[in-house]
């Protein structure tokens, strides 16, 4: 009778314990298992350049030019060979003080190569990265560096970039992009609304028709716009 008394409590400790262990994992799956899977993020318009996958920006001095003190024309010199007449024009007040101009050039050089890039496989792309600022001080790029990329410079120049614009010409415009978040309204004078345009989901460019008389015309999520 001894034995079996003292065997009873070992063996109801024993079941207590697996019991304990079963419910600690029930509360480590319910912790970590019940989780809801982030949703994925919005899906970048085919017409919008991907700034990753044509070339990340360049580190270091920037294309446009300084406003500090910089390198003297004279002293425009690279560590080895030399720099082509239309190379130093590009770089002419560019380059700040203690700053290797080679750098700079090689910014603007990218700029262009990326820009090309781009124009072969969707010229609309191209012209508005122009357009938003994609790629830094385009025209100057372009006119010293890429000058066969002159035409886009001046389609860019008869469009304008999303956001708000005052008094814009009358007109139909139609977005660089086919985010279907990309919505716009042309507000008159005297605050009234006179056309506006929300998102339509289809996959064709978003198109805006600025009434004659708008005050200001403002565009979200519509990359850049160019007339119709």
């Amino acid at each position: 009778m001894r034995r079996s008394l003292h065997r009873r409590p070992a063996a109801a400790a024993a079941v207590l314990a697996t019991a304990l262990l079963a419910l600690t994992a029930c509360s480590s799956q319910d912790e970590g298992g019940d989780a809801a899977p982030k949703a994925a993020g919005p899906t970048r318009s085919a017409a919008v350049p991907d700034r990753q996958a044509e070339a990340p920006e360049p580190a270091g001095p920037t294309a446009s030019a300084t406003k500090g003190p910089v390198v003297p024309d004279s002293a425009l010199k690279p560590v080895t060979g030399s720099f082509t007449e239309k190379e130093k024009k590009y770089l002419s007040g560019r380059v700040p003080v203690n700053t290797d101009p080679a750098a700079v050039l090689q910014t603007g050089q990218e700029s262009c190569q990326r820009l090309e890039r781009t124009a072969k496989r969707d010229k609309d792309a191209a012209v508005g990265a122009i357009i938003s600022g994609d790629i830094r001080d385009a025209e100057a790029v372009v006119e010293h560096l890429c000058p066969a990329q002159k035409p886009l410079v001046a389609t860019a120049g008869t469009g304008f970039p999303d956001g708000t614009l005052t008094r814009p010409k009358a007109g139909t415009y139609r977005a660089l992009t086919t985010d279907p978040a990309c919505t716009w309204r042309a507000v008159g004078a005297d605050g009234e609304v006179l056309a506006s345009g929300p998102a339509t989901g289809s996959e064709g460019p978003v198109r805006a028709k600025i009434p004659a008389g708008t005050r200001e015309f403002t565009s979200s999520a519509c990359y850049a716009w160019l007339p119709a």
